[in-house]
């Protein structure tokens, strides 16, 4: 019996072991859901808004490596997956996106909801097609699912409404050829850094999300250079905890003095696997290597010596087997005492860290001067938040963030040991995807702990999404922020000498919401409260939301401030004040 193009697609999305498909039912996409419920082993995840079904869908090719599946039907429809797709795109994460479409004698005609689907996605997808004839199945879908997992991107292919439940005439098995290739730079290249690092006196590496499966080859890199790993946020999962003796945390806004002074100090900078984007965070003058993928990477961060396309691990064995037994000019081991250096700075660093979290700072007479000037209503710390979650999340637990402080403070607090993932949007930096991430993030295994770290203002945008937590009995235990504020937003105008403006939220209980939602909604309010707050959260069985109202004037001080920052940041306070007994807000 012939097949529909309906059924080629969800047999297709079966063999190919995808287990969710997110989306929006309706229209052009009723006979590709229907094929879906008649499927054993594929769940429908009906979602409420469209971007939250991509952003799932990312979240699970994240998680997996493998496809991640979304659906959005006529026009409308495919409009909202918008966001999501580009933050998979952004993420350079295999996604297949199901687009509904007009019938196909309608397009062109300006039909109700018509929208040209090729040219909405064109700057999303490395693929996107109009199916116009049955028979062009299943070539058209093999093509789209090679080229997003091939070139690790969106694929999006478009259902006109009338095509679904066509018959193909000339029907054969799909057939994906998926193998991917282990690329080598050229040897040249190997031997020029090789020689380059032999002479370096100080090497400090930046260790990025490209590395991760490559773990073990590149700590015995970093202990044969004695060099100090400063990691992207995307690299915290696979190189923090104990056992990592080389890394030094995070540079940029997020990071921490240690990893800026390590990158500062350094003669030499062994890129590994990283795009990290911000120029003004590396040091100038220094001799750089870089290994990368992708071609197109190399130099366009920081002018490079050495560039390597290949990778990471197959590059950093090829340097391990040409790098000398001892630098020249030594008789021993290379000099450890940079690696020692910025190992000390940030020990020093996390224990200062440690005495911010913990909730009885405010106590002590430094903590009580330091809330009389930026707490002086008592509310919780979102460090010690950030914290006490750390403390009792699962070694093996999945976390998500909302683009934000809700990402600084895990940054600082949360540390990835053990088997635990994070995922967040850190390249596009949307707002609101920490929750439908981690939706996606549970369907994958529901008895794996998923976490999500919400700021107020990202959780509210996409509020209507924690339904499908409650239908598909995902237990995600929500963390929201609760600081009534744009958080960040609010600390970029202090820090350029501007008055906190449009970023108050006026935030309802999100725990009382939640309970009307069908979810246990948990609200904290006192300091004393907050550690048996998180852990009744966590023991709850099913999807647990905890709003805790933390300090709107918390200030997450950058890896180098300097005193434009710091004078912009008092001019600011001063225009607060002043505004405020002008037009007798409290705010």
């Amino acid at each position: 019996m012939a097949r529909t193009v309906a059924r080629v697609i969800v047999d297709a999305l079966s063999e190919l072991g995808v287990r969710q498909v997110f989306g929006v039912v309706g229209d052009a996409l009723n006979p590709v859901t229907d094929a879906i419920r008649t499927t054993e082993g594929l769940e429908w995840v009906g979602c409420r808004h469209e971007e939250a079904a991509a952003f799932a869908a990312s979240a699970q090719s994240q998680l997996s490596g493998t496809l991640g599946v979304c659906m959005g039907t006529v026009g409308p429809g495919a409009v909202h997956l918008l966001n999501g797709l580009y933050d998979a795109a952004k993420s350079r994460t295999p996604v297949l996106a199901i687009a509904g479409q007009v019938p196909l004698a309608e397009i062109g005609s300006d039909y109700f909801q018509e929208v040209d689907n090729d040219a909405l996605f064109s700057d999303v997808a490395v693929f996107r097609a109009t199916i116009t004839s049955p028979d062009q199945l299943p070539q058209m879908l093999e093509t789209a699912v090679r080229h997003a997992l091939g070139r690790k991107g969106v694929a999006v292919l478009t259902v006109p409404g009338d095509l679904g439940e066509q018959e193909l005439t000339a029907d054969r098995p799909t057939r994906f050829s998926l193998d991917a290739p282990v690329s080598r730079p050229d040897e040249s290249g190997v031997r020029r850094a090789a020689e380059l690092l032999d002479r370096a006196e100080r090497v400090t590496l930046l260790v990025g999300q490209g590395a991760r499966a490559a773990r073990e080859d590149v700590l015995a890199l970093a202990d044969r250079l004695a060099a100090p790993m400063v990691l992207t946020l995307k690299a915290k999962a696979g190189f923090e905890g104990d056992g990592n003796p080389f890394q030094v945390g995070q540079t940029g806004l997020i990071g921490n003095p240690a990893a800026a002074s390590a990158l500062q100090d350094a003669d030499t900078l062994l890129l590994l696997g990283t795009d990290f984007p911000y120029r003004d965070w590396y040091p100038e003058g220094r001799t750089v290597i870089q290994v990368d993928s992708e071609a197109t990477h190399i130099g366009r961060r920081v002018p490079v010596d050495v560039g390597l396309v290949g990778d990471t691990g197959a590059t950093v064995r090829d340097l391990l087997a040409r790098l000398a037994a001892a630098p020249p000019g030594t008789e021993g081991a290379r000099d450890r005492s940079h690696l020692e250096k910025a190992r000390e700075r940030f020990d020093r660093w996390r224990t200062g860290q440690a005495r911010l979290a913990d909730p009885s700072h405010d106590k002590g007479l430094v903590g009580r001067v330091r809330s009389a000037l930026d707490n002086r209503t008592h509310d919780i710390r979102p460090e010690a938040l950030a914290a006490v979650v750390d403390e009792v999340a699962a070694d093996d637990a999945v976390f998500t963030s909302d683009t934000g402080m809700a990402t600084v403070w895990l940054s600082r607090f949360v540390e990835m040991r053990g088997e635990r993932r994070l995922i967040g949007s850190y390249n596009l930096g949307s707002m609101a995807n920490a929750m439908p991430q981690a939706l996606g993030a549970q369907g994958l295994d529901r008895e794996r702990q998923v976490v999500a770290f919400c700021g107020d203002g990202g959780l509210s945008m996409l509020l209507g999404d924690l339904m499908t937590l409650r239908t598909y009995r995902l237990p995600v235990k929500l963390v929201v922020f609760d600081n009534r504020r744009l958080g960040m937003v609010k600390l970029e105008q202090e820090q350029a000498g501007l008055p906190e403006f449009g970023t108050v939220l006026d935030n309802p209980d999100f725990a009382a919401v939640a309970e009307a939602m069908g979810i246990p909604g948990i609200r904290v309010t006192d300091p004393a409260e907050l550690e048996g707050a998180v852990r009744r959260a966590f023991g709850t069985p099913g999807p647990v939301l905890l709003d805790v109202l933390t300090n709107p004037d918390e200030i997450a001080v950058p890896a180098k401030p300097t005193v434009e920052q710091g004078w912009g940041f008092a001019l600011a306070k001063v225009k607060e004040v002043v505004r405020s007994h002008g037009d007798g807000s409290e705010d």
